[in-house]
């Protein structure tokens, strides 16, 4: 097992860079907001990789200290990425994924989240997260979603508790709109969507949510998300044991159709 630790984004280098300016200048993250017009904070952030620099921020950065383009030229390369780091190693599996299986027991998957339904459970977010990470985050979840049409199509299935599919987050017209666009995606011949019973005296993933996925080489890899970190699984017979369990379940699950009736049904009552 290991954590993803790498991601896409090189936010975290500009601002080893931005600081390394700063700190040669002999100026404070304060005196260097004054300067250019940000705060404090929005200089710390920017310096520690977690929000990228806006509004003429790096055209100033680089002339107040005296950086001679340096950072003017870091810029023009910077990729930012609102995923929380261990989850984009994760994603660069999943957008190449051959096969994709996933199991949730709190919220609606994020390949099958709508606009209003994310911005939702980010809402949730504790400690709360400032509007552009919102709005981040909701980008970046969105665009996940093309490698359900990708072509070739990739086999992908979901396994959802009933509770996912009753909380009603951001309200019942976002609910209602949400479990609509469920039932939509689980029409591509690709795609099955099946929901797990409340009342089974028997049930194979008490140990919680699950992603598995196959890779175009035929490897198989598994990731399982905590609150604050997540792990991949590639090693024997813990890799093993989790398809297993995945299969099981699929057994316990309402039907792909029994599903989708019962998910109308819902949908409809709201």
């Amino acid at each position: 097992m290991h954590s993803g630790e790498q991601g896409s984004s090189n936010a975290e280098m500009f601002g080893t860079l931005l600081r390394f300016y700063r700190e040669r200048a002999g100026l404070s993250q304060e005196a260097l907001g004054a300067k250019i017009g940000f705060s404090k904070s929005q200089v710390a952030m920017v310096e520690r990789g977690a929000r990228p620099p806006k509004g003429g921020f790096i055209t100033g950065a680089d002339e107040a200290l005296g950086a001679q383009g340096a950072l003017v030229a870091a810029g023009t390369k910077l990729r930012f990425s609102y995923l929380p780091a261990w989850t984009e190693e994760y994603t660069e599996h999943e957008a190449v994924a051959v096969a994709l299986h996933n199991y949730e027991n709190h919220v609606v998957p994020g390949l099958l989240q709508t606009d209003a339904y994310a911005r939702s459970v980010f809402g949730c977010h504790c400690p709360p997260l400032d509007d552009d990470e919102i709005e981040g985050r909701v980008r970046t979840r969105l665009a996940r979603q093309d490698l359900l049409r990708r072509r070739p199509a990739p086999i992908v299935s979901f396994v959802l508790e009933l509770i996912v599919l009753t909380r009603p987050l951001g309200g019942n017209r976002t609910l209602k709109e949400q479990l609509l666009h469920v039932l939509e995606v689980a029409q591509l011949r690709n795609v099955e969507v099946q929901v797990m019973p409340p009342d089974l005296r028997s049930h194979s993933a008490l140990n919680g949510p699950m992603f598995l996925l196959e890779s175009p080489a035929r490897d198989h890899l598994a990731y399982i998300e905590g609150q604050s970190g997540g792990i991949f699984v590639t090693e024997q017979p813990e890799l093993s044991n989790l398809f297993a369990r995945y299969s099981l379940l699929r057994a316990q699950a309402l039907s792909p159709e029994e599903s989708a009736k019962l998910i109308k049904q819902m949908a409809e009552a709201l």
